[in-house]
């Protein structure tokens, strides 16, 4: 874990800082609003990492070798995009006088997958410092998968994970969750620099954060190093590199830099101001600043010596490549195996015949999907070892736990089954921490997180799906107990709204599937697919159906499908998990009366509306304006599935404690109400 090779710190440096910090002005100024502050405090820390430390490649962003660098103040994204100037990431003086405007590759906060040299979409406080606790927890156990035996800091796959934060990354309880966990695990790659410079929108911070930091870290198990300002208020240079080579020369856990800084520093006016956080400093203050920092009044000012300067980054990253190359090439013809594995995993691609290991289930016995799905998840880990996860401390119920994986944990840890690179992992009940920790895993590499907890409380989540969806990882949300199916825990427990509310997300997949083999199929789609996916599951048990009579369940890859074969329907029951079930009951009475009954499977609107106009048509024909939906949640979106001759059965109140036969039944979600229903959409559609 050598990190990049470092000169004497030399007056071109200093410059250099200061053109950072004046180029940070500029931007901001030029579009008329931004964050020009702490990228102009933070622009020596910034420099000081990418220049000195960071163990990267600009001509290869996603060199596997490489440290991963998280500004998780993404309001701060010229701290970043500066330094991705100086390093020769590819943007240029004119992508800085774009900042902030339409196509440019300078957003107002970094966009992963959009500007080469980020690492993940940062922006919603907090959610940075947890997605660097997943690349930290990914690194562990990719280095199991691929070099278990080398001792520490002496593999190919041994980097770290360095970290910018601000006050309001701390502030949010996100980051409190994955730092928690990060001690207990014991994550001595994660190196975290945290900017104190007391100062948000509101005002000092200390209207509402006064807690010893230092203090708290210690008690998560973390090395706490504070490094105080110079008595000018710049950032003290040397005392921040002492603390960064003690953070490296750390081994048994993570590390937290508390940096003071006095923000927008040295701006006359403006310097440790709440003015200067979210607004442009004005032309006056920017051209007196520049008078301080020694630069002429030119806009953008980018001197040949410093461009020459900076960019001889390069000559000593590629040296650094060209050592670890050696290394990884000792390590590919020792390894011949993990190094396939490695190419694979890196390409994302799947082995052959890897679907031969998922399960079938019989029609013979009644089984829950939530126990469905743990069946699959165990069969596909025994071909996927970049299968990866686990629970909010429900692993029992959501059935999360890889049998035999041991659990992911350090190895100090006392715990039975822990092992540094188990394939368990235990969240503990911090669910908005392990959404962010799985994006985090996702973006280290090629492994395939999933993470479960009672679908009711994917609303303490929700920020962590969201940003999923926004980058398109391939994040598997397992959400159990998925109705008022789950009984006597009551309201609290029960999901009403949030299917619909999950639906909303532009880009997340929702699949809820009806049956065991719904399970199976849905599964081995998501696996396919490689993209944020949320598996909705039931508590109690449902039928297998028998599927003689039957459509297949490969059909859940379309998203819906007609599971009985009705050619010509007069009518139209649309259902998804439970509630299939009974639509098929009432389309059997139904058929009895001389009404010929489809019955839809609708596991997944997104992947229906994926197909094209011919098979939605094949499946809910127009003609057909009598139909009938069944979901036990709330009826926002069907619709749009039912028109206006259509009905909807659904829940439109909180639950209730009772066992899940009774809640069904007292909420309307009987046989009896589907016929009913069937009757007036029928009589309507023929008005």
């Amino acid at each position: 874990m050598k990190p990049l090779a470092k000169e004497l710190w030399s007056d071109l440096d200093d410059k250099a800082v200061s053109v950072a910090r004046a180029l940070a002005m500029d931007a901001v100024q030029k579009v008329g609003n931004g964050h020009p502050g702490t990228a102009m405090s933070l622009a020596p820390v910034a420099y000081t990492l990418f220049q000195r430390f960071l163990r990267h490649d600009p001509k290869d962003p996603r060199w596997i070798g490489r440290d991963r660098f998280v500004l998780s103040c993404g309001h701060s994204s010229l701290t970043l995009y500066i330094q991705l100037l100086f390093s020769g990431y590819g943007l240029t003086i004119d992508d800085l006088k774009s900042f902030r405007t339409w196509g440019s590759l300078t957003p107002g906060h970094p966009e992963y997958g959009h500007t080469d040299g980020v690492e993940t979409t940062t922006g919603p406080l907090g959610q940075g410092v947890a997605n660097a606790v997943g690349m930290a927890m990914a690194s562990r156990y990719e280095r199991g998968l691929f070099d278990p035996d080398a001792p520490l800091g002496e593999s190919p796959f041994d980097h770290n994970i360095w970290v910018i934060c601000s006050d309001g990354d701390l502030q949010e309880g996100v980051s409190a969750e994955a730092s928690s966990l990060a001690g207990t695990q014991k994550l001595s790659n994660l190196k975290v620099i945290y900017d104190d410079n007391r100062i948000s929108i509101e005002g000092d911070t200390h209207y509402a954060f006064t807690e010893d930091v230092s203090a708290r870290y210690r008690s998560y198990g973390w090395n706490v190093i504070e490094v105080s300002a110079m008595s000018n208020g710049d950032v003290d240079r040397a005392a921040l590199e002492k603390a960064m080579d003690a953070a490296l020369s750390e081994q048994n856990m993570p590390t937290l830099i508390r940096l003071k800084t006095v923000i927008a520093w040295p701006a006359p006016k403006a310097r440790n101001t709440a003015k200067s956080h979210g607004s442009a400093l004005g032309a006056e203050e920017v051209a007196a600043t520049k008078v301080e920092l020694g630069l002429p009044a030119e806009d953008f000012y980018f001197p040949v010596e410093v461009k020459k300067h900076v960019n001889s980054l390069t000559e000593r990253t590629s040296l650094l490549r060209e050592e670890w190359e050696k290394e990884f090439a000792v390590w590919q013809e020792n390894n011949p195996d993990r190094a396939t594995l490695l190419e694979r995993l890196r390409t994302r691609a799947l082995p052959q015949g890897w679907e031969n290991s998922l399960p079938a289930f019989d029609s013979s016995k009644e089984v829950a999907t939530r126990k469905a799905s743990g069946d699959v998840i165990n069969a596909l880990a025994k071909v996927l070892p970049e299968l990866f996860g686990g629970s909010a401390d429900l692993a029992d119920s959501n059935n999360t736990t890889i049998e035999g994986g041991g659990s992911f944990l350090p190895a100090e840890s006392t715990m039975k089954g822990a092992h540094p690179y188990g394939r368990t992992i235990h969240f503990g009940i911090r669910e908005h921490a392990m959404g962010a920790i799985a994006n985090g895993i996702a973006l280290h590499g090629g492994l395939r997180p999933f993470v479960g907890t009672f679908l009711v409380f994917s609303d303490y989540m929700r920020g962590a799906v969201r940003l999923s969806a926004l980058m398109n990882l391939p994040v598997t949300y397992v959400w159990t107990h998925d109705s008022i199916g789950l009984g006597e825990d009551g309201p609290t427990h029960q999901p009403i709204e949030h299917i619909a509310s999950l639906r909303a997300i532009p880009g997340l997949s929702v699949v809820r599937p009806a049956d065991a083999n719904e399970v199976s199929v849905a599964w081995r789609e998501i696996i396919k697919r490689g993209e944020p996916t949320g598996i909705l599951l039931s508590r109690q048990n449902l039928p297998v159906f028998d599927r003689k009579n039957l459509a297949s369940a490969e059909l859940v890859s379309k998203g819906a499908y007609s599971l009985n074969d009705v050619t010509k329907p007069d009518v139209i029951i649309i259902a998804t998990g439970s509630e299939v079930s009974i639509a098929l009951a009432a389309a059997d009475s139904l058929s009895k009366e001389g009404i010929a009954t489809r019955v839809v499977s609708a596991p997944c609107f997104e992947w229906f509306a994926q197909q094209d106009e011919d098979y939605r048509n094949s499946v809910l024909p127009r003609n057909v304006r009598a139909r009938v939906s069944i979901e036990a949640g709330i009826a926002q979106g069907w619709r749009d599935w039912v028109g206006d001759c259509g009905e909807t059965i659904s829940l439109e109140r909180f639950g209730a404690s009772a066992s899940h036969q009774v809640l069904f039944n007292e909420f309307g979600f009987t046989v009896e109400n589907v016929i009913k229903a069937a009757h007036r959409s029928i009589t309507r559609s023929k008005a």
